[in-house]
Parts: structure tokens; C-alpha cells; sequence
């Protein structure tokens, strides 16, 4: 029973706005003394304006502030953006962690592969358990996707129904896993859906999206009529995939082969929850030169551009155990996420420069997204008919394609939120009704630094006009003693005029010095800053562009 002040409310830090970083709160009481969870903690992928970062995780500096009052942290799958932020955000948290079998696996996987990670204490769950984390209850229901248990939640509170769908599609043949379990949604639904938060990544592309089974018979028809040696490149983490090259390979007399150790990782995590149960062990990169090459399929890491994983470096020809050469082929089971379309066509333009064959999407049914197209989202609205839909998992032009859609199909409230807007869901009128503090936190190394620290910042100075670093020595009598050390990189090396680039700034330095007088130049402070800017004025004036400079002064 709720009382007079308790409310109901949705807060995302991240995956509103963005394809990635999924992290969302759910609120429960009076104002000040809400109870709390949280569903999924993800990363997302850093971009070119970001110099040296990788990932990218939320800023959960509001959960902090909500610690004592979070009950429990849920992972709906074991995709990176949705569990790839918990080691390092955990200890932040210290709340409950509740994951199915297979995602607790992978996230220890990775804790015994990062010195340094903690111990997360996890709880098992399993679709159809129903999770008592009062004021809250979270049932756990099997949803589709392209990693095995993949889960929504139906969470109760006194005010109402919410159903978190998670990363889903409608698929009644995975291949691996369990399907979407379509008659316990339509209960659901009976019970009656206070709101819907849903996955918006596909809702801009008409139909079904095809089934996991009829990309593993497409798969099996390509290694089939294939003369050489085939190289298939796809998610590591897309274990029916793995599977359904596993069983193809068979079937057509071939071994498999893997090269890339976070397939190998995912790998070994599927055998011990049964996936792969009846595929034969496979093989390491070492049987590659006892097997003939219409023998071999290759599972390889890579499908993204990855400069380091297996594929970039079969396609540059320097991978110490795997050379491809005519009559071979490359099958690329996977999307090229946006942003990696740059590193994922130097792959591609490098093997057919080779004279491999390459097979995509674009031509064969050799990949399907694990998320819902538009006549799915169609379906899951009808089974559940939410009285509030709230569009998730992705950019703003998905979040706002969904709820024109919602709207459309006759949704009575529909709420197009971003990071950090805190949704009222009830019991009063819905709508968005504060804003908590959010944003994104850059993983630096072994270190977490916001997006906006000056060190990204100097990191693009540094790349877009270089670095000049100069250090001289200024007796107690103000005479420079000895010559000027003077080290420059990232700028050319003569100016459009022919002149050497450090006679450039050979002149400036000396110019200045002379400039300044004795006395001026016995205040290293009033020194540094002078040379510091002429050199930055003469080098743009002669190149078109200032770079970034560092003057030392030493008083001997």
C-alpha cells in the first residue's frame, strides 16, 4: 500500500541520447527517502575527440549522493554496455549485484584479467524469479538478444507496473537461448503495464528482423561452397554465432579455429553454461599449419576495426600464424557500429587488396541485429499495453522516431526524456519533473577523469599543431648562459618558404632575450612567458598554426 507522498520514478545516466553507457535508476517513496535501483552499469566507446581514451563510462555521482538508499544494482545481459562499467564502478555502488549465470561469468572473466579489479559479490538469478527488494519486486523475464540471457524486468511497486524490456528482439528460433517468452508478456500485460521503458535502437527499420536460425543455414550454404580457407569475423560475445560457425564448420568437414583472447574468454564462459555443448573443443592458431586450408574455418576478433585483434593484422599480412591468399574468404557476421566505419573499410580494402573475398551484410544474410525492428516494438506494445511509454537505448533521433511511434499507436502518455531527466511515472500526471546531476567520465589508462579534463583537452591542442619544449639557463647577472635546448615534434620541418622550422624558433627565442634586457631577464617567470609567446607568434606567422609551447628557465 502506498502512502500519500510515495512516488514512482525513472532516471537514466546514461543510454538516453546515446547507443551505449545504459545505466538506469528506479525510485521509489516520499521525495527525500526514496528507495532505489539500479539496472545495468555500461561503457560506451570513445571518438577521435577524445585523444588516448577507449571508454567512456556514466557519471554516477548522483547514485553516490542516493548510496545508502540503492538496494541493488540488476544486469539485464552481458553486453559491454550494459556490465562493462561495474568493476570500476562498483566499489562506488557496494549495493547487491543480481546477473544471470552467464553475464556473473564474463564479469569474472574480466575481473581475473584486470590486476587490480575487485571482488564483486553476485547473485545469481534466472528468468522467472521474482527478486524481493521491497518496496520493490523485480520479476525477471527471458527476452531474446544476441548474447544468451538476455532479460526484461517487470518491476512492482505499490503504484503501478514497469516493464525495463532490456536489449530484445522477437526471435522464436535463437539458436542459442531461450526465445522471447511472448505468453508471459501477454500476462503481464493482462495484469495491466503502468509504463514501458523500451529499446528504441531499430525502430526506424520497417518489418521483423530475421532469426538467429536462418543466419546460421546461410552460414553453413557460404563455408559450404567455399574453395580455401574461411575466416569468420563477428561479436565475441554473439554466442550463437559462434556456435552456429561451430556447427556449419562440422557439418562441412572443417575445424575451427579461434584467434582473439576475449573470444576465447566468452568461449570458455558458453561451455561452462552448456552452450556449446556437443561442439567439438576448438583449436588454437598452432593447428593452422597441420590442416589443410579447405579444412579450416577461422572464428577471428576484429569485426570493428580493432587496430590490434586478430583480423587487422591478417589483413595487413603480419599475423605470425595466419596468412590468407586467393580462393580464401573473409565472412563479416557482424554490423559496423557507427563511428567505426573508417577502421572497419582499412580492414576490408586490405584484404581485397590481397585477393580475398569478403562477404558482408550488404549482399548476404550473414548477420541480424539482436534488437527489434518496428513491427516487433509494434507486437511488445499490443501484449503489454503500457499507459506511459518511455523510449530508451538510444540517440536522440531513435528516442524521438519511438515516440512518434508510441504516440501514434495510441500510447495515452508517452515521455521523450534524456540522461538525467528523473520521469514521474506515478501516481500522479507523468512527465519529467527534475534533473540529476549526470554526464560522462573518461577511462584514462587505469584512471577515471572527466570527459573535460584540461589533460583531453591539451591532448587535441597537441594534435592539431604540436608541441615545442625549450629550456635555457639566465646567470644571476641575466645573461643566458650556453645555448638553448630546443625540442619540437608534430610541426613540419621547413615553412612554405623553405626555411627550417628551428631557425624559426631559434630567431624568436633570441629576438626575445635581446628584447627583454638584463634586469627583465633575471625574472625566470616574465622570461618564460615572453619566449613562450613569441615562439608561439613567429611559428604562426610562418606555418599558419600555433602550437603548444614550454619554456623552462634555469637561474644558475
Amino acid at each position: 500500500m502506498a502512502n500519500r507522498d510515495d512516488n514512482l520514478v525513472f532516471c537514466a545516466l546514461g543510454g538516453l541520447g546515446e547507443i551505449g553507457m545504459n545505466a538506469a535508476l528506479y525510485g521509489f517513496g516520499p521525495p527525500n527517502r526514496r528507495k532505489w535501483i539500479m539496472v545495468d552499469c555500461g561503457l560506451s566507446f570513445a571518438g577521435p575527440e577524445l585523444p588516448g581514451i577507449d571508454l567512456v563510462i556514466p557519471d554516477i555521482s548522483f547514485v553516490e549522493s542516493i548510496r545508502r538508499d540503492l538496494l541493488a544494482l540488476i544486469i539485464t545481459h552481458a553486453h559491454e554496455d550494459h556490465i562493462g562499467a561495474v568493476a570500476d564502478l562498483w566499489p562506488k555502488l557496494g549495493c547487491p549485484v543480481y546477473a544471470t549465470r552467464f553475464a556473473a561469468g564474463l564479469l569474472e572473466v574480466k575481473r581475473l584479467n584486470e590486476p587490480g579489479a575487485p571482488r564483486i559479490p553476485i547473485t545469481i538469478m534466472k528468468p522467472g524469479q521474482r527478486l524481493d527488494l521491497a518496496p520493490f519486486e523485480v520479476e525477471i523475464i527471458s527476452m531474446a538478444h544476441s548474447v544468451p540471457e538476455s532479460t526484461g524486468l517487470a518491476i512492482r511497486t505499490p503504484v503501478g507496473l514497469v516493464v525495463h524490456s532490456g536489449d530484445w528482439k522477437i526471435d522464436p528460433t535463437p539458436f542459442v537461448g531461450e526465445p522471447t517468452d511472448e505468453a508471459r508478456l501477454r500476462e503481464i500485460g493482462q495484469e495491466g503495464v503502468l509504463a514501458l521503458v523500451c529499446d528504441s535502437t531499430n525502430i526506424m527499420r520497417p518489418g521483423v528482423s530475421p532469426s538467429e536460425t536462418e543466419v546460421a543455414d546461410r552460414l553453413r550454404e557460404i563455408i559450404e561452397h567455399s574453395p580455401g580457407r574461411v575466416v569468420v569475423t563477428t561479436f565475441a560475445s554473439n554466442v550463437a554465432r559462434l556456435r552456429a560457425v561451430a556447427v556449419a564448420a562440422a557439418a562441412c568437414g572443417r575445424s575451427v579455429i579461434v584467434l582473439g583472447r576475449a573470444m576465447d574468454r566468452v568461449i570458455g564462459v558458453a561451455r561452462e553454461c552448456g552452450y556449446l555443448d556437443g561442439v567439438a573443443p576448438f583449436l588454437s592458431s598452432d593447428a593452422l599449419a597441420q590442416l589443410p586450408r579447405e579444412r579450416v574455418v577461422i572464428l577471428a576478433t576484429g569485426s570493428q576495426g580493432e587496430v590490434r585483434a586478430a583480423l587487422a593484422r591478417i589483413a595487413q599480412d603480419d599475423h605470425p600464424d595466419a596468412r590468407l591468399t586467393q580462393g580464401d574468404r573473409v565472412i563479416f557476421s557482424s554490423r559496423t557500429i557507427p563511428g567505426n566505419e573508417r577502421e572497419v573499410g582499412k580492414i576490408i580494402n586490405g584484404l581485397i587488396r590481397q585477393g580475398i573475398e569478403v562477404v558482408t551484410d550488404r549482399t548476404e544474410l550473414v548477420h541480424v541485429s539482436g534488437h527489434p525492428r518496428r513491427e516487433e516494438v509494434a507486437q511488445l506494445y499490443g501484449w503489454l499495453k503500457p499507459h506511459i511509454a518511455i523510449p530508451a537505448h538510444g540517440e536522440p533521433l531513435h528516442l524521438s522516431e519511438h515516440a512518434a511511434f508510441a504516440r501514434s499507436i495510441g500510447v495515452p502518455h508517452v515521455i521523450r526524456a534524456s540522461d538525467g531527466d528523473v520521469v514521474l511515472i506515478g501516481p500522479d500526471e507523468p512527465g519529467i519533473i527534475a534533473d540529476a546531476p549526470h554526464g560522462r567520465i573518461a577511462k584514462d589508462g587505469n584512471m577515471l577523469v572527466p570527459v573535460g579534463d584540461p589533460s583531453i583537452a591539451a591532448r587535441n591542442r597537441l594534435a592539431f599543431a604540436g608541441v615545442v619544449s625549450i629550456a635555457f639557463a639566465i646567470s644571476a647577472r641575466g645573461e643566458l648562459t650556453g645555448t638553448p635546448d630546443v625540442v619540437f615534434s608534430g610541426l613540419p620541418s621547413r615553412t612554405r618558404d623553405g626555411q627550417a622550422m628551428d631557425a624559426v624558433i631559434d630567431a624568436a627565442i633570441f629576438d626575445t632575450l635581446d628584447n627583454l634586457g638584463r634586469n627583465k631577464r633575471r625574472d625566470a617567470d616574465a622570461t618564460s612567458t615572453a619566449v613562450e609567446r613569441a615562439v608561439r607568434g613567429q611559428v604562426g606567422a610562418a606555418w599558419g598554426k600555433k602550437p603548444t609551447v614550454h619554456v623552462l628557465v634555469v637561474e644558475v
